[in-house]
């Protein structure tokens, strides 16, 4: 092993013990062993029974409390779990060290599977969305429909505030900033996730802001932690370069379920320019967007996010009881400036949601 790579981690039933994982009030927290892995699983209970199913898949450094205020929203609407991928959040990291998109997508496989809930309404932000359009191309028998949040898919120019998370990728990259920033507080870190993920980082309440904190001081304790962030950001560089059938915007094309997609004018990772071309690829979709928002959009405008899905279930014949009207929103065309710029105050992005104060993140 080269110096410059970060040393191996320990097997899971090893770690060090931290803090617990932030529970907010109505939801729960499981553990699921499943073949090679196990995940942390957040649910919330449903207003009432026979909702459909809905499964949550969080970005790139996040975890499944990224979705907390948009599946308190929407628990009238479905019957919400919100994974964390293996390696963040609650979860220990896979038996196998794989933490590329395709993997990440063959975990959500496996869960549903196992589950039995499947056909799902199907949720991804960031690297959640990469992962989410590719289980919804390869197990169309699985995903109802499917909403995006700024999903990592390939762009040919990046913007200059995404390339961190390229060099992310590269073999020792993660040790050096590991040592360099050895010194940052949790609250320095914070408040550059914070910049970096919202269009406004002054949405974020105090108890918010506080709560992140804590969170990324017990990430900080994990011996895993940039390891893991090291791992998928080279995953998803390694799924930009991925050809034919296995390339993102193919499978983007392959995908059969009605789609929401939701980019941020303000988004600072993936580029805004990306929706048009989004809708194009999928063939089902609809576009939302909000020219102030950043990169969690969920997060910081979940009231709005919420009504375009409770639309989306009333065009596709899914809606259970009759939608709540909201913003307006764009529709598959070109997108619409001034589309959706209202809503709620927004929650605090989890610690290392988008990476740290340098711009690691996707």
């Amino acid at each position: 092993m080269s110096s410059t790579e970060l040393p191996p981690v320990p097997p899971a039933n090893v770690l060090p013990r931290v803090a617990p994982v932030p529970v907010e009030e109505g939801e729960r927290l499981r553990s699921v062993e499943l073949p090679g892995i196990t995940l942390t699983v957040r649910s919330r209970p449903p207003a009432r029974e026979g909702l459909p199913p809905a499964l949550y898949v969080h970005g790139l450094g996040g975890s499944s409390q990224n979705w907390s205020a948009l599946m308190a929203l929407l628990d009238d609407a479905v019957d919400g779990d919100a994974v964390d991928l293996p390696g963040f959040g609650d979860s220990p990291p896979p038996d196998d060290g794989n933490y590329s998109v395709t993997a990440h997508a063959r975990a959500v496989i496996r869960f549903l599977d196992a589950s039995g809930r499947g056909p799902v309404h199907l949720f991804g932000n960031s690297l959640g969305g990469a992962v989410s359009t590719r289980v919804a191309a390869l197990r169309p028998d699985l995903v109802r429909t499917l909403t995006l949040v700024s999903p990592a898919l390939p762009e040919l120019r990046v913007q200059r505030s995404a390339v961190p998370t390229g060099l992310l990728a590269l073999p020792g990259v993660a040790a050096l900033f590991t040592r360099l920033t050895r010194e940052w507080t949790a609250e320095q870190r914070v408040r550059g996730v914070m910049a970096l993920c919202y269009g406004d980082p002054a949405r974020v309440t105090p108890e918010g802001f506080r709560a992140a904190v804590r969170e990324m001081e017990r990430r900080l304790q994990l011996p895993y932690f940039w390891d893991a962030m090291a791992r998928s950001a080279r995953g998803i560089v390694d799924a930009y370069t991925l050809g034919g059938q296995h390339g993102l915007w193919r499978q983007a094309e392959r995908v059969l379920a009605p789609t929401l997609l939701v980019y941020g004018g303000r988004d600072q990772l993936v580029g805004f320019r990306m929706a048009r071309r989004a809708a194009r690829a999928f063939r089902d979709s609809r576009l939302l967007t909000l020219p102030d928002a950043g990169h969690v959009a969920m997060m910081e405008y979940p009231e709005t996010v919420a009504t375009a899905f409770r639309e989306l279930l009333a065009e596709t014949g899914q809606r259970s009881r009759p939608a709540r009207r909201g913003p307006a929103h764009g529709t598959a065309g070109e997108p619409e400036p001034g589309a959706g710029a209202d809503g709620g105050e927004g929650t605090a992005p989890d610690a290392g949601a988008c990476g740290t104060r340098t711009g690691l993140g996707g």
